[in-house]
């Protein structure tokens, strides 16, 4: 029996693919049910999720049988399986001709014409072949193979959408320049987890040129239209069929394409409330638990906008001089969840839109979208708003916003001249001066100082979850500190969660509390877009495998790879694809980032 060992060259499709990014849980899961000898694993998901690509990583340099279902050969006996059976063939000589295979990959299956179904489950149930099948959700699949996992032959790996973080790492290594986080999340929202539209997007972005440098960084950002390709209007076909073809369809998309998120008021007479009931029952519409409705797709608005002609544009268009009360509003909503510290995600659509479209961003409204993310753990993106907010200007309020997230993501020198207060107690951390910063930061801001390490600073100066955190620090109570990090966490703090689980590390007395703690600190820093504080210094390291921390502590010392290589008795490309590891799970860029994520500060004691 014939079979195919997969290779970069038998894998990789024609125009410079991306590097696989994300996904490391979900690949070692496939990777391990390749190597049990059990029957296989079923990977489920929507299109463009990514699905091929994630079982062909996993099964890279095996001997490995592949096959594949086509809409052309649905009807054809045995189509998928034409290259490793006789012409004329069986069900029964199939199987056993194909249990000899050790390893069979099955892309597509839900385009199986019933034979080739029929076949794989048999293979299935005799169990002699380990089997990876992947078939996409929403698409009809013949009985034979949806019962590989509804009738548990088979278990089944679901993939969601890409998260957005993942997708950020993705952006990165498969664009040429970096993109600033603001463009980062439109298109992630904008793809929705296809991955294969979040390329199209991008590729049509950049040959358009509108990609455009962020001042004072190495980054790029996209304002202003989405380019409409053809991969984008065969998306978007559904609803401008129905924009053609019915009127007042047409009128309640636009108003939506041009407004959204519309407040659904049944005393309105310029809006017929029964025709978005259809379009809500045809699944182009929804309707949020605030009464407000939007289209089903983001795409959807930006396709409408460009198919209306200039007058009916100008008529239903939000322009930025008429979002002032909504904008607000939304600013109102946003200062309250801080109040109530709570900072979880709460929906912006006004802001959004204005950001995307390149308008000016108010300084006020931008300084508290700043100041949120920060509190959040999104550093670039409250430093990306605290420029948004700048574009027209200096203002106070931002240049602060911008200082702390440069000055919490490490970079010393972005506290700029910030001479009192927060501003200057990050840029005495980040320089690494935890007294000076603690000194500073004891006057205003007392948490400051408890994330510091130093909670005798703000005792009686704090209420709530941060009194806790300071009091559960002063006594060295790890379980406390836990405890802490989950109500900090659920409330959307998640820099804070990470730093407080961080110190529980050094409060606990068990080991394995510890451990856990540790864990728990670094997955929590990850997602924090490369924080870099004093009491997440160098705990990521627990996390790393024995020689990607023997070798990241050699890169943090100053050598360069082929010097590791040389100690270490190492291919050059080796050391480089453990450090692509190690930075992976760091959260670092580079190796500038190494020496500060190497060394673990001890507690402050006064």
């Amino acid at each position: 029996m014939t079979t195919v060992t997969t290779s970069l060259r038998d894998t990789t499709p024609p125009g410079a693919p991306w590097p696989f990014t994300g996904r490391a849980d979900e690949l070692e899961l496939v990777r391990r049910s390749v190597a049990a000898g059990r029957g296989g694993l079923v990977v489920t998901g929507p299109a463009g999720s990514g699905k091929t690509r994630l079982v062909t990583e996993a099964v890279r340099g095996t001997d490995c049988a592949r096959a594949a279902g086509t809409p052309e050969t649905r009807g054809i006996p045995f189509a998928a399986f034409a290259h490793l059976l006789p012409e004329t063939v069986t069900l029964h000589r199939a199987v056993h001709l194909l249990s000899g295979v050790r390893l069979l990959l099955l892309d597509d299956a839900h385009l199986l014409d019933d034979s080739s179904a029929a076949l794989l489950h048999q293979l299935a149930v005799h169990g002699r072949t380990r089997l990876l099948v992947v078939a996409t959700d929403g698409d009809p699949a013949p009985d034979a193979v949806a019962r590989l996992w509804s009738g548990e032959l088979l278990p089944r790996l679901a993939l969601e959408p890409l998260p957005r973080e993942e997708t950020a790492e993705l952006l990165t290594a498969g664009a040429d320049t970096g993109l600033e986080p603001l463009t980062v999340d439109r298109l992630h929202r904008l793809s929705r987890g296809d991955l294969r539209l979040l390329r199209e997007l991008l590729t049509a972005v950049r040959e358009e040129g509108l990609l455009v440098p962020v001042p004072g960084t190495d980054r790029r950002a996209w304002r202003g239209p989405v380019p409409i390709t053809r991969a984008v209007r065969e998306r978007t076909a559904r609803v401008l069929d129905r924009v053609r073809d019915r009127a007042e369809e047409r009128e309640a998309l636009d108003r939506l394409a041009f407004a959204e998120p519309l407040p659904l008021d049944p005393s309105r007479d310029d809006l017929d409330l029964r025709v978005l009931e259809n379009l809500e029952a045809e699944g182009l519409v929804t309707v949020d638990d605030h009464g407000a409705a939007r289209l089903a797709h983001p795409l959807h608005g930006p396709v409408l906008r460009a198919a209306a002609g200039r007058l009916r544009a100008r008529r239903l268009a939000r322009t930025p001089e008429r979002t002032g009360p909504a904008l607000e509003a939304e600013r109102a909503v946003l200062a309250l969840r801080i109040d109530q510290a709570d900072v979880r995600p709460v929906e912006t659509p006004v802001g959004d839109w204005l950001a995307a479209e390149g308008a000016p961003v108010p300084a006020p409204y931008a300084a508290l979208r700043a100041r949120y993310a920060r509190l959040r753990g999104r550093l670039r993106d409250a430093a990306a708003w605290a420029r948004e907010g700048l574009r027209a200007g200096d203002d106070d309020a931002c240049l602060g916003e911008l200082a702390l997230a440069l000055a919490q993501s490490g970079d010393g020198t972005g506290a700029g001249s910030g001479t009192a207060g927060a501003c200057a107690a990050w840029a005495a951390a980040a320089r690494g001066d935890l007294g000076e910063a603690v000194r500073a930061a004891a006057a205003d801001h007392p948490y400051d100082a408890v994330r510091f390490g130093a909670p005798e600073r703000a005792t009686g100066r704090l209420t709530g979850v941060f009194a806790a955190h300071a009091d559960a620090l002063a006594r060295r109570d790890g379980p406390a500190l836990d405890k802490v990090a989950g109500e900090l966490e659920r409330r959307g703090f998640l820099l804070f969660a990470a730093e407080a689980s961080a110190q529980a590390v050094h409060a606990h007395r068990d080991p394995r509390a510890a451990r856990t703690a540790r864990t728990r600190a670094a997955a929590l820093a990850r997602r924090c877009q490369g924080a870099r504080t004093p009491a997440l210094s160098g705990l990521v390291l627990g996390e790393l495998t024995a020689r990607q921390r023997q070798i990241v502590t050699l890169a943090a010392a100053g050598l360069s790879n082929r010097q590791i290589a040389e100690r270490l008795t190492l291919s050059v490309r080796t050391v480089g694809n453990h450090l692509y590891g190690a930075y992976t799970r760091l959260g670092a860029g580079d190796r500038g980032a190494l020496p500060w994520l190497t060394e673990l500060p001890e507690p402050l004691t006064a």
